[in-house]
């Protein structure tokens, strides 16, 4: 398994300003579902921030996500080290599978492959 992203999520009820902000520093826009905006580098696309409200079909909100190659096979890797996941592995209606598992010092990470 191989990491294709590491995506800081910045929660904010001002996505508008937040793309305002981010965009004075360079990035644009790439991804918006109205709950969480995604702005990239144009020149180095990997460079990315998601902004979002809260997470729609989660019962709380990643700190940060990871996006790999294979998920299902970084879901057992997590699940047979005793990790504790917090919110199952599935599908999204946006194109993504995920799942969302507490690291260490307790942050939420949502761990996603696009299908």
């Amino acid at each position: 398994m191989s990491v294709r992203r590491v995506v800081p999520n910045i929660r904010s009820q001002e996505l508008p300003r937040s793309r305002e902000f981010y965009g004075r520093l360079g990035l644009e826009e790439v991804m918006n579902h109205g709950w969480i905006m995604t702005l990239a580098s144009p020149s180095s696309p990997a460079a990315q921030v998601s902004v979002m409200t809260d997470d729609r079909t989660a019962p709380v909100t990643p700190d940060l996500s990871i996006e790999v190659d294979d998920v299902d096979a970084a879901y057992v890797a997590m699940r047979d080290s005793g990790a504790e996941i917090v919110h199952p592995l599935q599908d999204e209606e946006w194109g993504v599978r995920r799942f969302f598992v507490r690291d260490p010092g307790g942050r939420v990470v949502n761990v996603l492959s696009h299908r």
